[in-house]
């Protein structure tokens, strides 16, 4: 195959319903932004939310903001003119945020989930287990993760050939790179499966154990009220990070001969776009705490930690 010295990749844009989609996009993006950082703002600023759960949250909403705001600009930006284009270096660099910011939340919410099994199965011993030292080098060490595996991944995408200017796909990533490439791919793919393994399924394995953990706690719990709020709590979360981890893997553990543009586009769409929307509402709003600091930051004439007047 003839191979040619790409210099900018045209992406895939919408052939119908531009206004209705764009219109969809910036109301997902506005909605992301806004309940992220309500997040922030009120874990920042509180004194109520100044423990290691909410900590964790304010780096998974930090995340979030990076991971929407990687990718989402641009799509809108496309949308409305006649043809969606990246330069070579732009392309690589979206790449590159957007598989940091994935490799990042992976290990977060494993993380997160043991610090729930932590409060949950060993009360006693939460705050020993999760000091501030400890918590500010686990956060740390995902951001680390998700770059070292981030920047592996983008500088063999980096060397590679490629037939043609056109990507099948709305934005950029390794996997749709991999399918316009016109030389050997293989040490590329050979990193995504690996990667797979250590980035993916290990921690949605120890999300997985660490929620086994907390329902045994939580079917030995007295009272039948307790066990349902804690269950209903575990589930959501539990769900999202499901469909989080299934998303991510449909996505970047395949063969690029398997790729479809269509069903692509919606998985990413679905992990890239929706869950960070998501992740505010399942994980912070409904929450009792986050609930009240919300109250105290809007009561007029008040500020967010302010004792309550009523």
């Amino acid at each position: 195959m003839n191979q040619t010295q790409v210099t900018e990749f045209v992406l895939l844009s919408f052939s119908y319903g531009r206004p209705f989609l764009f219109a969809l996009f910036l109301a997902i993006y506005l909605a992301t932004l806004l309940g992220n950082a309500a997040i922030l703002f009120l874990v920042c600023l509180d004194p109520h939310l100044h423990s290691p759960m909410y900590f964790f949250l304010s780096h998974l909403s930090c995340l979030d903001l990076c991971y929407s705001s990687v990718t989402v600009p641009k799509i809108l930006a496309n949308a409305v003119r006649p043809e969606a284009t990246i330069s070579r270096g732009g392309c690589l660099a979206q790449a590159f945020f957007l598989m940091w910011c994935a490799g990042a939340e992976c290990a977060l919410l494993a993380l997160m989930a043991y610090d729930r099994c932590a409060a949950v199965c060993q009360p006693l011993r939460y705050a020993q287990l999760l000091g501030h030292g400890t918590c500010v080098t686990a956060a740390a060490s995902c951001w680390l993760w998700g770059l070292l595996d981030s920047a592996v991944h983008t500088l063999l995408a980096a060397r590679l050939s490629f037939c043609g200017a056109r990507l099948q796909h709305i934005f950029c990533d390794v996997p749709p790179l991999l399918g316009a490439a016109c030389s050997n791919t293989r040490p590329n793919e050979l990193a995504l499966h690996i990667s797979s393994i250590f980035v993916g399924l290990s921690p949605f394995l120890l999300v997985l154990i660490s929620y086994l953990y907390i329902l045994a706690t939580i079917l030995r719990m007295p009272l039948a009220t307790s066990r349902h709020k804690a269950f209903s709590t575990c589930s959501a979360h539990l769900l999202v990070v499901t469909l989080y981890f299934a998303a991510a893997n449909l996505n970047y553990n395949r063969p690029s001969s398997g790729y479809s543009p269509a069903a692509d586009t919606l998985v990413s769409v679905l992990y890239c776009i929706v869950t960070p929307m998501l992740n505010p509402l399942i994980y912070s709003l409904r929450s009792q705490e986050v609930r009240g600091a919300l109250r105290r930051a809007l009561r007029l004439g008040g500020t967010p930690g302010s004792p309550s007047n009523a």
